[in-house]
């Protein structure tokens, strides 16, 4: 087995533990209210994990896509399964970093939570605000 693959599984293999944590801890990681904006206070709701109360949770961070189309998938490498597609200029929320197969050069992915767990290509993912923590 090659070093490259060795660190693609374990890669994978510590972002199902970090997932399964997460989700055990807070199930409604998963759901699509992540950062949900309550127009009404102008911040976003505690449930979601984004802004409460003026004060930003540590366990997001938050990214813009800059390929046209970037595929999200199962894992962090470029031949796992798609789980779905986000486009230039959207925001995503990013839970951790982790190596994977590079991409035009860059060998991280990002597990990103809004609505379902999936991984993206950092090298189309622009940070807002501080990198994210590792997986």
């Amino acid at each position: 087995m090659s070093l490259r693959s060795s660190l693609a599984r374990l890669a994978i293999a510590t972002a199902a533990g970090v997932l399964a944590g997460a989700v055990a801890v807070t199930p409604a990681a998963a759901s699509d209210d992540w950062g949900a904006e309550d127009a009404s206070r102008g911040v976003f709701d505690s449930q979601g994990g984004g802004h409460h109360d003026g004060h930003h949770d540590a366990r997001l961070y938050q990214g813009v896509v800059t390929a046209d189309r970037l595929l999200l998938r199962s894992a962090p490498t470029r031949g796992s399964q798609v789980i779905r597609a986000v486009h230039r200029g959207d925001v995503v929320s990013i839970f951790c970093k982790a190596p994977g197969d590079k991409v035009g050069g860059n060998p991280l992915w990002y597990l990103l939570t809004d609505g379902t767990w999936a991984w993206g290509a950092a090298r189309f993912i622009d940070n807002i605000g501080p990198a994210p923590r590792w997986c």
